[in-house]
């Protein structure tokens, strides 16, 4: 009797939070996706009256503006300085999307030469990682002919008719930044660069790339995923019932109803997936999400929540290296602490993260269930930014430990840096610091983003100006590939 009433407690208490949780992540989303939609109305409005007057052409709305905008800034990248690239995690998105938003809340701007590229918000690193490269190289996104065997998906995503830094190669290369799960999609593109995996691209090598910066990033995973609703037995399953069920059954109806105002402005991912009520009807629905013979994300495994887990990051940093000629930097980010909360301790935290910190911090792996790397430990993972853990965003340490610095004043740093080593950072900040709001990212948001571009521009750099870039209609037969060392200097 007294197990069966502690059971039905303990259902009662989960399923209170699981309500909690959604009304509070929904509640969130539709602000965003509100905001943005009533900027737009805003905006073509302004315009209307602007036309009416005789003051304008008037027409379009900030999305379109957005879009022309970041084609006129990539038009202008010339190949003399190398672009800084900034990379959206989870449910983020590029410039152009959410009528003009920007998810890195206007850091965008502290350089002249930063492309924000909008990649799926909830597709699989590696997906993502795909869809990156070619962003910035130009053609149509090749996902991978055994990938999307395996995963039962097209082969061939989008097409950018001109990337937005089309001749980007060794001698023209990028500085790249990701924030969240952005940091292993640049971190697995980097690899896939050395790896030469991308057909009809010869010569590709991790010297495209000049720097990696992981800013909160998810570098070994996070607890957070079991705790949303992947199981820690495969690392991969949903429970039943759980948020990130919820987050799964909105991401399917959202993409069948397929309706182009509510693509114009945000997009999970997942066109390369047969999902829309056009391609599957009302049966596909029904009954095709859940069926690993005919596919889906969230049948086979091939979307982000799997590569956010320990599991899953583990399996990412068994292929991807900390390559020796590349500069490495990385800002943990810390809100609640194992130890009572932190120097900052819980005050001031994101609300979508309040309820998050304390169940983090508290959380414990399952008695009976296999660890998911030797020498784990929960009092490693306890302190955490509201999203991910402290102890993953410092540097690549599972299943083998990167080479690594700590920083604890940015003075310390004594003599010039050192390629293939990771810089990092611990600061005081929740995951939500960096990204969406600058007012509410107060100083720290500034120090943050200005020590980031401060080490692209000043600390990772070559030694010798590039040569020109080739033609923009030139074949890959003709560009040159001279050797030049990366150098570091203070």
């Amino acid at each position: 009797m007294k197990n069966w009433v502690r059971a039905a407690l303990l259902g009662v208490l989960s399923a209170a939070e699981l309500l909690v949780s959604t009304v509070v992540h929904l509640g969130y989303a539709f602000y965003i996706f509100g905001t943005a939609v009533a900027a737009d109305v805003a905006s073509s409005l302004v315009d209307g009256l602007t036309a009416a007057v005789g003051l304008g052409s008037g027409g379009g709305v900030a999305k379109g503006a957005a879009v022309e905008s970041e084609a006129e800034a990539a038009a202008a990248l010339d190949g003399t300085v190398p672009p800084i690239v900034l990379v959206h995690g989870i449910f983020g998105f590029g410039k152009g999307r959410l009528g003009g938003l920007s998810y890195f809340a206007g850091a965008e701007e502290k350089d002249d030469r930063v492309l924000v590229p909008d990649l799926g918000s909830l597709t699989s690193v590696h997906d993502r990682a795909r869809e990156l490269f070619y962003y910035l190289k130009g053609g149509t996104v090749d996902y991978g002919e055994e990938h999307s065997k395996v995963y039962n998906h097209a082969r061939y995503g989008r097409t950018y008719e001109r990337g937005h830094y089309p001749f980007w190669d060794e001698d023209h290369p990028v500085h790249l930044v990701g924030h969240s799960a952005g940091a292993q999609v640049i971190r697995l593109l980097h690899q896939m660069l050395h790896d030469g995996g991308f057909d009809g691209h010869v010569g590709t090598s991790e010297r495209w790339v000049l720097s990696v910066t992981s800013l909160s990033g998810a570098l070994n995973g996070c607890t957070r995923a079991y705790i949303d609703g992947v199981r820690p037995e495969d690392g991969w399953s949903l429970r039943p019932l759980c948020l990130v069920q919820v987050c799964r059954v909105g991401s399917i109806l959202y993409h069948w109803l397929d309706l182009p105002f509510l693509n114009r402005y945000y997009d999970f991912g997942f066109r390369h997936f047969a999902m829309s009520r056009r391609v599957v009807g009302v049966a596909g629905l029904l009954f095709g999400s859940g069926d690993r013979r005919r596919g889906g994300p969230f049948a086979t495994g091939d979307w982000i929540l799997p590569d956010l887990t320990i599991h899953g990051a583990a399996r990412i940093n068994a292929r991807v290296r900390t390559f020796p000629s590349t500069f490495y930097f990385s800002y943990a980010s810390r809100r609640s602490s194992g130890g009572g909360g932190g120097s900052s301790g819980m005050v001031g935290i994101h609300p979508l993260l309040f309820l998050r910190a304390m169940q983090i911090r508290r959380w414990r792996y399952p008695a009976g269930v296999a660890l998911p790397y030797e020498g784990y430990r929960d009092e490693d993972w306890e302190d955490n930014d509201g999203a991910l853990n402290t102890y993953s965003m410092t540097h690549p340490r599972i299943p083998d430990e990167h080479p690594s610095v700590p920083v604890v004043e940015e003075e310390e740093v004594v003599g010039p840096l050192r390629p293939g080593v990771w810089y990092y950072r611990i600061v005081e900040a929740d995951h939500m610091t960096f990204v969406i709001n600058r007012r509410r990212g107060g100083v720290q948001f500034d120090l943050v983003y200005d020590s980031i571009f401060h080490n692209c521009r000043r600390h990772a750099f070559r030694n010798a100006p590039p040569p020109p870039p080739p033609a923009a209609n030139a074949s890959e037969s003709e560009l040159t590939d001279p050797d030049q060392e990366l150098v570091a200097a203070i």
